[in-house]
């Protein structure tokens, strides 16, 4: 038979530098295996690789995320279907070793058994742009964190009139305090040296605020563009819908269904029953950042819808704990959210089945 009437199957295990590519046929058998560069060069040498052993039906990439996504992104801008491949588990290691080729096969395998399925982000739209404005205002708030909690602890441990001087002032006046002060002495002292650390760390937090706002500034219009109707929900602004727009992706109707979004949010209950009790759990599994924006959304409607405060008094009067309730409303939130989101390729009668 000709190479050409060979339908194959790739996988690939990515890596900084390199890729390694795998081939298989429909019957699983493996053809070849080769590493290629991670660069546009390699990946077009990949391809080529491919296509050389067959109609190419598929692409299992392990890392769509990470290393991938370059890669990813290449492959189906090229017609390619590709498929997002997670890591063996341990048993499948352990009995099978562990190197690049053998990840490589197993990818390619993992599609070919219809255990790997899932379509990968696309990540070629605004929800990327938010994702990555998004990584600079996480660490900026987690810094100027850091950078109080340090201040506070040299607060503690100063001499008594440096800590008497600072002790029980409010976060704002104590940065602005500490920031225009003009520390003089000898650096020996253990008081001068203390004053001059607690004047750059709060310069540190002034410009960390300042970054945090820089990039709000920039996230709120962003947002607000990508998913109007989303941020228009109660409850919901442009933190919490940047995050379920970065879980949900350029593509959310890869999501096949407002039940998938729940699962992937970790909104999907989990039966806990045993005997006589029936009832269920919340998850533990899921994108724990979107379960936590799905959190505030249900503590903020809580608080101030009263629609909300309404199911929320029905439900304790029949019996149901704080936390069961709060599992019932993430679900209905996700559900909520699933009809909002920027979906381009899912048909009305879809978005009216999840309503």
């Amino acid at each position: 038979m000709a190479a050409d009437e060979i339908a194959v199957i790739g996988g690939i295990d990515t890596h900084t530098d390199t890729h390694q590519a795998a081939v298989i046929n429909t019957v699983g058998r493996h053809l070849a295996t080769e590493p290629f560069p991670t660069s546009p060069v390699g990946y077009q040498q990949l391809l080529d690789w491919l296509r050389s052993h067959g109609e190419v039906l598929a692409v299992g990439v392990e890392g769509t995320g990470a290393y991938g996504a370059e890669l990813a992104r290449f492959l189906s801008a090229n017609g390619i279907t590709v498929v997002e491949v997670d890591r063996p588990d341990r048993k499948a290691r352990r009995d099978n070793g562990k190197s690049d080729p053998v990840d490589a096969y197993a990818a390619a395998t993992a599609v070919l058994s219809g255990r790997a399925k899932g379509t990968p982000k696309s990540r070629n739209g605004i929800a990327e742009a938010i994702r990555a404005l998004r990584v600079v205002r996480s660490s900026a708030i987690k810094a100027r964190t850091q950078t109080i909690n340090q201040i506070r602890t040299l607060i503690v441990t100063a001499p008594a009139e440096v800590r008497e001087q600072f002790r029980g002032l409010p976060t704002v006046e104590l940065i602005d305090h500490l920031a225009r002060s003009r520390p003089a002495g000898d650096l020996a002292d253990p008081a001068c040296a203390v004053r001059t650390a607690l004047r750059r760390l709060a310069r540190r937090y002034r410009a960390l605020s300042q970054e945090i706002a820089d990039t709000d500034a920039e996230l709120k219009p962003l947002v607000t563009r990508a998913a109007p109707q989303l941020v228009a929900l109660p409850g919901v602004g442009p933190e919490t819908a940047g995050q379920l727009l970065i879980t949900a992706g350029d593509n959310p109707e890869r999501l096949r269904s407002e039940a998938s979004f729940a699962h992937l949010c970790a909104a999907a209950p989990i039966p806990a029953s045993s005997g006589r009790t029936n009832r269920h759990r919340l998850n533990r599994g899921g994108d724990r950042q979107a379960n936590r924006a799905l959190h505030t959304i249900v503590i903020v409607r809580m608080r101030h819808d009263r629609r909300t405060q309404e199911y929320v008094a029905r439900r304790t009067a029949e019996g149901m704990s704080k936390k069961d309730i709060i599992r019932c409303l993430k679900r209905f939130v996700a559900r909520e959210v699933y009809k909002h989101l920027p979906h381009s390729n899912i048909t009305a009668a879809q978005l009216q089945q999840a309503a």
